[in-house]
C-alpha cells in the first residue's frame, strides 16, 4: 500500500525520504499540522508547486444561495463552505537570485518527517545551486495545543562551501481570492464528472479587505468575509539571528505581506529566521479587535521564548500519548499508522472548543470543511474514552446547535428538532435531501454520543444541565414522525419510521430502514430514562428542564411505549435482518464482476440506477450490529454479516472499520484484519484516491474504535463495562487505554490472558466474557483466557443463499447494470439486461 523506500517504518515518525510532485495533494494531507482550531497543510514553505495551499480555521466559512434545478419546499436554500485563510507558511529562499524550487533543484539530501512525539513537522534539504553552491536548509512548523491561536515556522539556510547573496521572502497570501496573482498554483483540475466529496468554488470575491499595515517586523492582514459576515485578522511576526549583514524590506497590500531579508551570508555562517503567526476569527467581531487579539497573543509568546513552545508541546503530546496510546507488539509498521491515525484526531479535535469536527479536520477543503454524523459515531468514543472533555466540547456544538435544528424540524412539519446532515453553521446545507436530510438517523446518532459520553465518565451534571435538551428534542422528532399500525388479526400494534434514508447512501428515502429504528428505539429509551432519573434524583433540574422544553410528564411514556413496539424487520426465508422493508426485493448488484475503473459507484453511475439494486456504500445494518449489539444474538450477528459484507462496496471510509469490528466479533477474524489494514492505511496509501482533499478523519477515529473495540473486545452496553477479546494470530500482544467514570483502566492483551491495570481514580466493575471482576486503585486483575473467539477462514459469499427463496417465491439473482451483459455469480439464471430470475 506504501512505498515504503520513500516513506520508511517508523513508530513514532511520518518520514518521507524522498521528494516527488506527482503526489503532492497526498503529502500536503498526510504532512499537515493542526490543533482543531487552525491547521496548515503539508505545503512546500517555498510556496510553489501545490495541488492546494491550503491555511483552514474550523468553523470559519462564506454562505451562498443554492441553486436547484427545480425548487421544492423545505430545500436547504444557503450552502456553506470553509474558506481558505490567508496562508503565512510562504518562506522562500533565493542564493544568488537563484530560487529554490524543488520540481527542478539538485537536491542531494532531502528529509520530511511528522514527528508524533513533538507535534512538529520537520525538513532537510541540502542543495547544490546551478553555480555549485552547497546549501543546507532546515525548516520545521508548530500549531501549538497549548496556544490555540498560534503557528511558528522556523528556517535555517546555510550556505556551506562560499560566501553568497541569499534572499528570503516571507509572505502572507491571500490565497482564496488571489491564487494565481501571488504566486501559487490553482487546485487540480477534476477529473471525470464532480465528485461531491469536493467543496464548492465560489467565483466572486470573498474575503473583503478591512485593516492591514507593517510596523517592525509585523506583518497584519484582516478580512470580512462577503455573505457570512464573519471576520479573520493574521499577524506575523519575523525575528532573524544572523551574524551576516543583511538588510529587512517590506511590502504591503490588500491581499499579501512581504517580509524580505537580503543577506550577505559568508560560508558556513548560518541564518535564522522565525516566523510567529496567530490568526483569531469571529461571526461578528470587527476585524480590528481581532488584530489586538493577534497581537497580544505574539506579544505573549515573545515574552514567554519561543523554545518553551515546542517544549510545551511536547509535554501536551506526552500527556495525550499516555491518555490514547494503543500498542501493537511485533508490527510497527501497524504501530505507525495507528499512531498516525490517533495523531490525527487530537490535530482535528483537542482545539475544536465547541466547534464540530469537520470531516476532514483542518487538514483540506474536503467536503467543504461540514460537520457529519461521523463525528458522533466515529469520533467521539475515541474522544470519550481517552480525553473527555473533548467529547463534551463537541456535544455541546450540537446543544447550541439545537434553536436551528428545531427550525428545520418544523419546516418538515415535526417536533422536536431534527440535526442537519451537513453544515457548519448550523442550517442543512445538503442541496440533495435523498441522501441528505433523509438521514434523520442523524438525530439518534447524537443522542447515541451524548448516552456514550455520560456512560463513560458519568457527567450527569452536563446531562441535566445541557444534555437533557438534545435527548428530548430528539426523542420528540421520533415521536411524531413515526406512526402506529394495528394488525387485524391479533390487534398487536406496531410502530414504524418511513421516508427515510440510512447509513447508506446507495439506499435512500426507504421505509422502517433498520439502522434507523434501532437507533431511534435507542434515543427514545433514553431519553425516557433520563427525564424519569431526573425527576427523582434531581428534581430542581427537572422542573427547569420541564419549564424550559415545556416537558408533558406523559411525553416519557410515550417515548417509551413507541420503542417498545419499535418495527425490527426480519426475513425468516433468509434468517436475516432486512435492511429496510423492500432492500430484499431488489436485484443483487454484481460487485465481484464489476470492473475496477467503475468505481466508486456514485462517480460513475446515476444514483436511480444504484438506487434499483442491493448494493452498499457503506455498512448499515453491520453498524447497527455493533452500535446495539446487545440487542441482536450472536447468530443474528453471523447470519447479517455473511449477507452484508458480499454487498458492500467500501466505496465509503466509513465501512471497514465497522466491517473489521464485526468480522471480528462473529469470527472472520483474517477478514478482520484486512479490512483493518485498509482503514489504518486509507490516507497514507491513498486506498480511494482522494486524500488529497485531506485526511479522513472518521475513518482514523474508527481505526481507536477497530483496535479497542474490534480486536480488544471492549464494550459498554447498558452502561456496563465488558471485555471478549478478538486478538489476531500474529500479533503477540495489544495494550491500549480507556477511561471509565474518571479511572483510566491500562489493557493489555495477549493470547492466554487479560490484564487490567487501575490507575487513581474509584473502584469499578468491569467484566471479561460474562465474569465479573472488580478492581481498585492502583491494582491489577489478570483475566486467563481460552481462544480468541471463533474462527471462520475466507469471507462471506451471496452463494449460500443461491437456493433459498425470498418472501415473495423468488431467488436472488445478480448482474452489473449494463446495456451489453449481465453474469450471474450465485447459480441462477439471468436475463441480458437486468438479471432477473428465468
Amino acid at each position: 500500500m506504501i512505498d515504503r523506500d520513500r516513506f520508511p517504518v517508523d513508530p513514532w515518525n511520518l518520514v518521507e525520504s524522498s521528494f516527488s510532485p506527482d503526489d503532492a495533494g497526498v503529502t500536503e494531507s498526510i504532512f499537515s499540522v493542526g490543533n482543531g482550531y487552525l491547521g496548515l497543510r503539508g505545503n512546500q514553505i517555498e510556496g510553489r508547486i501545490a495541488h492546494e495551499h491550503g491555511t483552514f480555521i474550523n468553523g470559519f466559512h462564506e454562505t451562498f444561495p443554492i441553486r436547484h434545478a427545480e425548487q421544492a419546499y423545505g430545500f436547504a436554500e444557503v450552502g456553506q463552505t470553509i474558506i481558505n485563510a490567508p496562508d503565512a507558511k510562504v518562506m522562500r529562499v533565493y542564493v544568488d537570485d537563484e530560487p529554490l524550487s524543488l520540481d527542478i533543484a539538485d537536491m542531494r539530501e532531502y528529509e520530511r518527517v511528522l514527528d508524533m512525539r513533538a507535534g512538529v513537522l520537520r525538513r532537510r534539504i541540502h542543495w547544490t545551486t546551478p553555480s555549485g553552491k552547497d546549501v543546507l536548509i532546515e525548516d520545521d512548523r508548530l500549531v501549538s495545543f497549548e496556544e490555540k491561536h498560534l503557528a511558528i515556522l522556523r528556517l535555517e539556510v546555510t550556505v556551506l562551501n562560499a560566501d553568497a547573496p541569499v534572499t528570503v521572502s516571507c509572505q502572507v497570501i491571500n490565497r482564496q481570492d488571489g491564487e494565481n496573482v501571488y504566486g501559487g498554483t490553482p487546485l487540480a483540475p477534476r477529473k471525470g464528472g464532480p465528485d461531491p466529496r469536493k467543496a464548492e468554488r465560489i467565483q466572486e470575491r470573498v474575503l473583503q479587505p478591512q485593516e492591514y499595515w507593517q510596523d517592525r517586523g509585523r506583518s497584519t492582514l484582516s478580512y470580512e468575509v462577503t455573505e457570512s459576515g464573519m471576520t479573520i485578522a493574521v499577524v506575523a511576526d519575523h525575528l532573524i539571528e544572523t551574524e551576516n549583514e543583511y538588510t529587512h524590506r517590506t511590502l504591503v497590500e490588500p491581499d499579501i505581506a512581504k517580509d524580505v531579508f537580503r543577506v550577505q551570508a559568508k560560508a558556513g555562517v548560518p541564518i535564522r529566521i522565525t516566523k510567529l503567526v496567530s490568526y483569531h476569527t469571529s461571526r461578528g467581531v470587527p476585524a480590528r479587535e481581532l488584530v489586538d487579539r493577534c497581537r497580544r497573543t505574539l506579544d505573549r509568546v515573545e515574552v514567554e521564548g519561543i523554545e518553551l513552545q515546542y517544549e510545551r508541546q511536547r509535554l501536551w503530546l506526552d500527556g495525550f500519548w499516555e491518555r490514547s496510546d494503543v500498542r501493537i507488539s511485533g508490527h510497527d509498521d501497524l504501530q505507525q499508522g495507528t499512531r498516525w491515525c490517533l495523531f490525527q484526531l487530537a490535530q482535528a479535535a483537542a482545539r475544536a472548543d465547541g466547534q464540530g469536527v469537520p470531516a476532514k479536520g483542518v487538514t483540506g477543503s474536503g467536503y467543504s470543511g461540514h460537520y457529519f454524523w461521523d463525528t458522533e459515531i466515529y469520533i467521539l468514543p475515541f474522544l470519550a474514552y481517552t480525553t473527555p472533555l473533548w467529547a463534551r466540547n463537541a456535544i455541546r456544538m450540537r446543544y447550541l446547535m439545537l434553536p436551528a435544528a428545531r427550525r428545520r424540524a418544523h419546516q418538515l412539519n415535526e417536533h422536536g428538532v431534527l440535526f442537519p446532515w451537513r453544515t457548519i453553521n448550523g442550517e442543512e446545507a445538503s442541496a440533495y435531501y435523498a441522501a441528505g436530510t433523509a438521514q434523520y438517523h442523524i438525530n439518534a446518532d447524537v443522542c447515541f454520543a451524548l448516552a456514550k459520553y455520560v456512560r463513560a465518565t458519568g457527567d450527569t451534571e452536563f446531562l441535566y444541565r445541557e444534555g437533557v435538551d438534545i435527548a428530548v428534542e430528539t426523542a420528540r422528532l421520533w415521536a411524531t414522525l413515526g406512526f402506529w399500525r394495528t394488525l387485524e388479526t391479533d390487534g398487536e400494534e406496531s410502530f414504524h419510521i418511513h421516508g427515510v434514508t440510512g447509513p447508506d447512501e446507495y439506499t435512500t428515502v426507504v421505509n422502517d430502514n433498520l439502522f434507523t429504528n434501532v437507533m431511534a428505539r435507542f434515543n427514545l429509551r433514553f431519553a425516557a430514562h433520563t427525564v424519569r432519573d431526573m425527576a427523582r434524583d434531581d428534581p430542581e433540574a427537572y422542573r427547569r428542564m420541564a419549564d424550559r422544553l415545556r416537558l408533558d410528564p406523559s411525553e416519557a411514556e410515550g417515548w417509551e411505549r413507541a420503542s417498545e413496539a419499535m418495527h425490527i424487520p426480519f426475513s425468516p426465508a433468509l434468517g436475516i435482518h432486512p435492511q429496510d422493508a423492500v432492500f430484499l426485493e431488489r436485484e443483487v448488484w454484481d460487485l465481484e464482476h464489476t470492473p475496477a475503473d467503475q468505481r466508486p459507484l456514485l462517480l460513475h453511475f446515476h444514483p436511480l440506477v444504484i438506487y434499483r439494486y442491493q448494493v452498499l456504500k457503506q455498512a448499515d445494518v453491520v453498524l447497527a450490529l455493533f452500535l446495539q449489539g446487545n440487542h441482536f444474538s450472536d447468530e443474528d450477528k453471523l447470519a447479517d454479516f455473511e449477507y452484508y459484507d458480499p454487498l458492500t462496496t467500501g466505496d465509503s471510509t466509513l465501512s471497514a472499520v465497522v466491517q473489521a469490528i464485526l468480522a471480528a466479533e462473529v469470527g472472520y477474524q483474517d477478514l478482520a484484519l484486512e479490512y483493518f489494514r485498509q482503514s489504518i492505511f486509507v490516507d497514507l496509501g491513498d486506498l480511494h484516491n482522494n486524500a488529497s482533499d485531506g485526511v479522513h478523519v472518521a475513518s482514523a477515529g474508527g481505526v481507536w474504535t477497530a483496535l479497542v473495540c474490534g480486536f480488544g473486545g471492549m464494550r459498554d452496553h447498558f452502561g456496563e463495562l465488558s471485555f471478549d477479546p478478538r486478538l489476531p494470530v500474529d500479533w503477540p500482544e495489544l495494550a491500549y487505554t480507556v477511561h471509565w467514570h474518571g479511572t483510566p483502566l491500562m489493557v493489555t492483551l495477549t493470547r492466554h490472558e487479560l490484564r487490567v491495570r487501575a490507575g487513581e481514580g474509584d473502584p469499578l466493575v468491569f467484566s471479561v466474557r460474562g465474569e465479573a471482576f472488580a478492581i481498585g486503585s492502583g491494582e491489577e486483575v489478570v483475566v486467563p483466557l481460552v481462544g480468541q473467539g471463533p474462527v471462520i477462514p475466507g469471507r462471506p459469499s451471496l452463494k449460500k443463499f443461491a437456493d433459498i427463496r425470498r418472501e415473495d417465491g423468488t431467488l436472488l439473482s445478480a448482474s452489473v447494470p449494463t446495456v451489453t451483459s449481465t453474469i450471474p455469480i450465485i447459480g441462477i439464471g439471468a436475463d441480458v439486461e437486468h438479471g432477473a430470475d428465468v
